[in-house]
């Protein structure tokens, strides 16, 4: 494995001799600008593999993305190699349909500890929710950012990251002519503690997640990719493109849905994603 490859394959070409916050967060975004999150692996008969050399062939050298346990321990690697001083955590991801969080850990990300500050880190969590920058490990302080304002609120040893999301003004050219504005929320995304990992601890939740018939995974083929100003997304057939704060303090939305024939261009051109093998997109409820 070498740092200057993965640096290629993120288009970072700027300093990596001092181990400061600037360093972070600019590698930071340059690795969720060209990295995807995305569970394909699943839908194309692959496996999942939770060691760093195979993570390291399918990103950086394949080119694809991956999900939260693939992308925050390649970035757990990256960081480490430049002399940061890092942690993996677990986290239990918020389950709106049911108002609940597991019992079980069942997402990676990482802490930072620097200059006499902690901050988390997570380039894994994709979609809407994913931060842009590391965020200072604070309680109930507003971190705002360009895909809106997060924070963590810490309760007894439990710390719980949030994101309130502004308005949203949707066009969804397949059901209505007039677009819709949906109101300002504030959404849980996950539980975590600040108790110390071994990559160990996910190898359970690594194989249940991709196998498990009433896992999100299985039950959902998703790819999601940052740009400069918001996100693309593709859940089964649907592409969902964000732009961040397009006016008013507002998101603009625009949904569409692909015909079976248009996937593959997709992948390519929006998400700079080439499979190897078939991929059969799913879109199926959860509960």
């Amino acid at each position: 494995m070498d740092i200057k490859e993965y640096f290629a394959r993120i288009s970072y070409q700027g300093s990596h001799n001092k181990p400061d916050l600037a360093t972070m967060s600019d590698i930071f975004q340059h690795h969720i600008r060209a990295i995807p999150y995305e569970n394909l692996s699943i839908h194309c008969g692959e496996t999942i593999e939770l060691d760093l050399e195979p993570i390291y062939n399918k990103i950086v050298r394949k080119k694809r993305g991956g999900w939260c346990m693939e992308n925050n321990y390649l970035l757990f690697w990256v960081l480490k190699t430049l002399g940061y001083d890092i942690t993996l955590l677990g986290a239990k991801v918020y389950v709106p349909e049911r108002d609940a969080y597991p019992e079980d850990i069942n997402h990676l990300l990482l802490r930072v500890d620097l200059d006499g500050k902690s901050y988390i880190l997570d380039a894994g969590f994709g979609m809407a929710y994913q931060m842009w920058q590391p965020m200072e490990l604070i309680s109930g302080t507003d971190q705002p950012q360009t895909p809106g304002v997060f924070r963590f609120q810490e309760e007894n040893g439990i710390w719980y990251f949030e994101k309130v999301r502004r308005k949203q003004w949707v066009l969804n050219p397949s059901t209505s002519t007039s677009p819709n504005v949906e109101d300002e929320v504030c959404r849980r995304v996950y539980l975590f503690t600040l108790q110390p990992r071994d990559i160990e601890e996910f190898r359970g939740c690594n194989a249940h997640l991709q196998t498990a018939p009433n896992s999100k995974f299985v039950l959902k083929s998703m790819c999601s990719m940052q740009t400069a100003d918001g996100i693309r997304e593709l859940v089964g057939w649907k592409l969902t493109e964000i732009k961040y704060n397009y006016r008013d303090n507002m998101d603009h939305v625009e949904i569409r849905m692909l015909a079976e024939e248009e996937l593959e261009k997709t992948l390519r051109e929006k998400f700079s994603l080439t499979l190897d093998k078939k991929f059969v997109p799913v879109d199926n409820k959860l509960f």
